[in-house]
């Protein structure tokens, strides 16, 4: 049943956009096959977990009956610390995503007389953008990423009218991979309006190795307009804990504590990522893991003659157009789920290592490659 037919049915009418919205498809989990271990490939998390420290502060944690400090002020100076940056330039969130909620919430939307503001941003890139900017009221402005799954960041300029309030720059893209180089990003910032906001949303940046990628931290440092987004779900290993924050200049951040979720981050989630942080070397060592089984895999796929873009995230992007749906079914009947974007490509987490081995294996075995750049 569709919603506008249960609208009909009950009498309750959403708003109109509502309608018009896309479906946000989590990653589903591997169906299981006898004699194989199934792996979930689907859903960019850590296989590894959290920290020791982590889950053993998780175990005895009880006080679930008590509201957070809704400010995370313990967080915000364990980050404030860790990254060099003033407290009170972090504003925590349910993951990066209810931290680009609350950006959203402040700087785009529809305005008193009736009209959208416009964000733009990259497409193909992380599934949620247009259900976000849809939900704020303001429109979303696709341009679509290059042939090697980059940002066209000259279109992206050409794309910004006066109605644009926010851009989002995403490093490394997800799901294509590659990452926004500083150069290039720098000179996009300085040609875009100093009062549209830009976004660089770093949730994968413990993953990327590329030497002169884009940094955020040092983009916020440099021009006021700059909100940085990072997470904890992804290298940090806390996905299901939803802790996510933005760092931005005062002058931005004072909007967004006003259009932030209280109690976004509950108190156990906020304990855990501080832990998190004070054991970052583990963390390290833990990423670093999966970025060595990253290289094992493009090397792989390249040995077979595979063109794919540069992977930088903890995931690699295969550009099979109309053979996408056979390829998912495939790793599929192999107990392995990955990502399919409808006739678009396949975006493969990087996992346990069985299940690196098992993806390598199947796409030795399959003979339509991916299409080049």
């Amino acid at each position: 049943m569709t919603l506008n037919s249960q609208a009909q049915q009950s009498g309750v009418h959403p708003r109109p956009v509502v309608g018009r919205l896309p479906k946000y498809a989590a990653g589903k989990p591997p169906v299981e096959i006898p004699g194989l271990e199934s792996f979930k490939l689907s859903s960019n998390e850590n296989p590894l977990g959290p920290v020791p420290a982590v889950l053993e502060l998780l175990h005895g944690t009880l006080e679930v009956h008590r509201y957070p400090d809704t400010s995370c002020t313990a967080l915000r100076t364990a980050l404030g610390t860790f990254l060099d940056v003033p407290a009170d330039d972090v504003v925590t969130g349910a993951g990066s995503l209810g931290a680009l909620n609350q950006i959203l919430a402040a700087f785009a939307g529809a305005n008193d007389d009736g009209t959208a503001d416009d964000v733009v941003y990259a497409w193909r890139s992380f599934e949620a953008y247009p259900i976000c900017v849809g939900l704020a009221g303001a429109r979303s402005v696709q341009v679509p990423v290059r042939a090697d799954g980059t940002h066209d960041l000259p279109a992206m300029a050409a794309a910004i009218t006066e109605n644009t309030k926010v851009v989002l720059l995403c490093t490394p893209n997800n799901p294509t991979g590659p990452v926004l180089r500083t150069a290039e990003t720098e000179d996009f910032i300085r040609e875009v309006r100093s009062d549209v906001v830009i976004v660089i949303d770093e949730a994968y940046q413990e993953f990327v190795r590329a030497e002169d990628a884009a940094d955020g931290i040092a983009m916020y440092r440099k021009y006021p307009n700059v909100v940085v987004l990072r997470t904890f779900s992804k290298a940090h290993g806390l996905a299901g804990l939803r802790v996510g924050y933005s760092v931005s200049n005062p002058e931005v951040t004072a909007y967004l504590r006003a259009a932030a979720t209280p109690f976004a981050v509950s108190g156990i989630a906020e304990r855990a990522a501080v832990a998190s942080l004070e054991n970052y070397g583990q963390v390290v060592e833990r990423v670093q893991s999966l970025v060595d089984e990253r290289d094992r895999v493009t090397a792989g796929l390249k040995a077979l003659g595979w063109d794919i873009p540069e992977a930088q995230g903890n995931f690699v992007w295969l550009n099979l157009g109309v053979d996408t749906p056979g390829f998912a079914a495939l790793a599929g009947e192999h107990a392995l789920s990955v990502r399919a974007f409808g006739t678009e490509g396949v975006r493969v987490s990087i996992g346990e290592v069985e299940a690196n081995t098992r993806f390598l294996e199947i796409c030795a075995s399959y003979t339509k490659a991916p299409r080049g750049s």
